[in-house]
This record gives structure tokens, sequence and C-alpha cells, in this order.
């Protein structure tokens, strides 16, 4: 005959509880929210300032020493109308001329974008000259 002997201890069971928390997921899914809305903010102004640097390469590529000042800025003010640029126009581009004699076109610009309440985020573009 066999004798089991028990003793009076209570298993402790030592799995801990794993996963996400309500607040957790709150938290995450309250700063993923923030995130999209900031970058849904800003796009727009990085979107165009590729297309303003576009025009510029595309009007460096070509030969602008024959163009007067007022041109340029024409040839600029339609291309930007066509690429539905806003934010700046050909009266606020730099033209120069390089080391080599050749007219190069470059522009610099800030933009302002609301956030929230009272507080903004403030974006500088420079688009440098291509040809040195």
């Amino acid at each position: 005959m066999m004798v089991y002997q028990t003793t009076n201890k209570k298993i402790i069971n030592s799995k801990k509880q794993a996963g996400a928390s309500l607040i957790g997921m709150l938290f995450v899914g309250g700063a993923v929210v923030f995130v999209a809305l900031m970058v849904m903010k800003i796009f727009p102004a990085y979107q165009e300032y590729f297309s303003v640097k576009t025009i510029i390469h595309t009007m460096n590529k070509e030969s602008l020493k024959s163009m007067t000042k007022n041109e340029i800025i024409d040839n600029f003010n339609k291309r930007a109308d066509i690429g539905y640029v806003t934010v700046i126009h050909g009266s606020d581009l730099t033209i120069d001329k390089n080391s080599d004699g050749e007219t190069v076109v470059s522009a610099e610009y800030q933009v302002v974008k609301p956030l929230f309440g009272n507080v903004s985020l403030l974006i500088d573009f420079a688009t440098p000259s291509d040809r040195k």
C-alpha cells in the first residue's frame, strides 16, 4: 500500500500576465494619430518644394544667358502655374551669374504651417544652383 503525503501549500502560478493594457493601447494609438496628422500637414509643403526644385533645375539646364531677368521671372511664373506652385513667385527668385558667367536661378523661402492652437511649424527651403 502506498501512502501519499499531501501538503497544505498552495501552488502559485509563476506565469505573469503579458499583453497590452487599455492605457498602453490608447497611448500608442494617440502617438500614431499625432504623427499621422503631422505628416499630413507637412507633406504638402515638401511636395511643393520638390516642384519648385524641379522647375529651377529645369530652368538652369536651359540656356538662360540670352534671357532677361523679366523673361526668367515670367518663365518661372508660367511653369509654377502649371505645377500648382503658390508659395513662391518669380519675383522671389535669386538670379545671379556664377564664376563662368552663366546665369543661374535659385530660391530661398519659408513656409509656416499651423499645427494646433497657437503652435506653428516654420520650414526653411533653399534650392541651390546646380551650375558651379
